[in-house]
């Protein structure tokens, strides 16, 4: 079908040259330039993400360990976390006497622009307190005749001392048995934090100190606790697991054995250095 008057000019398509062509995509491309240029400033104007970034504390760690830690990852001059524990208003029992060894609670945190030493001190002292502070927590403490902060205390041993998780409710125990039959706990780890190390190596020199953590020469718990335990540290120091155990030693890795008799404990002891050596090629 026509439409088209016969009297009526044909209508004519216009069809850009290759000049045409190229004049209209380089129109185009700039008014896609613009609308960008436009965008680009709208987006760097629209809402901050800050990044955040975590700061790990292992179990079993101490808090000067700690204060290096946090002195690290906020880019701060080396020494300036220990010196803000006076003023960081921590929640700690009155037992702590100001140290918060112990209650900087094992875990994740976000570090963010705002974060300071202060404020990060603050957000572990109050985990510890929340968790340490649970009902089970406290009767658990009743139930074994101790304080919930000689507890913490028990706890930061077993976490030095044990080998596996599994091991844990044993190395409490022993501890509890060596408090009850009133004879030093006799632990490495103490002597190791009396002399800020960690080592399998102890001597006789070692063992005769003069501090409160040589838990070989006196009675009953340290002063305070040697590091700072997790959970499953805490758990097993309310409910140590049942036994007769005072001695253990870990001869291998994965192999502690645990014995009431110090005959035996001798025999295990020998087995731990006559490895110790071979390893050591000595």
């Amino acid at each position: 079908m026509v439409n088209q008057s016969p009297d009526t000019p044909p209508r004519r398509t216009l069809h850009p040259t290759r000049r045409g062509r190229l004049v209209l995509l380089i129109g185009f491309v700039l008014a896609l330039a613009v609308a960008a240029a436009v965008l680009v400033p709208l987006l760097l104007r629209g809402p901050k993400v800050e990044r955040v970034h975590p700061l790990v504390v292992p179990e079993g760690r101490r808090a000067s360990q700690v204060y290096a830690a946090v002195d690290k990852t906020l880019a701060v001059a080396p020494g300036t976390t220990e010196k803000t524990v006076g003023t960081a208003d921590l929640p700690l029992p009155a037992a702590a006497k100001g140290n918060p060894e112990g209650y900087l609670f094992p875990a994740t945190y976000p570090i963010t622009s705002d974060t300071t030493p202060q404020s990060l001190l603050r957000y572990m002292a109050d985990t510890a307190v929340e968790r340490f502070g649970a009902d089970h927590i406290t009767a658990g403490a009743q139930r074994n005749g101790v304080s919930v902060y000689q507890t913490v205390t028990i706890a930061s041993i077993v976490q030095a001392e044990a080998d596996t998780e599994r091991d844990m409710g044993k190395v409490a125990r022993v501890i509890y048995n060596r408090l009850d039959r009133g004879v030093p706990l006799q632990m490495d780890s103490t002597l190791n934090y009396a002399l800020n190390r960690s080592t399998l190596h102890t001597t006789t020199g070692d063992t005769k100190i003069d501090s409160p953590y040589n838990s070989y020469e006196r009675k009953g718990l340290p002063p305070t606790p040697i590091g700072n335990p997790g959970e499953q540290a805490m758990v097993a120091a309310i409910t140590p697991t049942p036994g007769p155990w005072l001695y253990f030693v870990t001869v291998a890795p994965g192999d502690t054995r645990f014995t009431s008799s110090y005959a035996e404990q001798q025999r295990n002891v020998e087995e731990f250095n006559r490895r110790r050596r071979s390893a050591s090629g000595g």
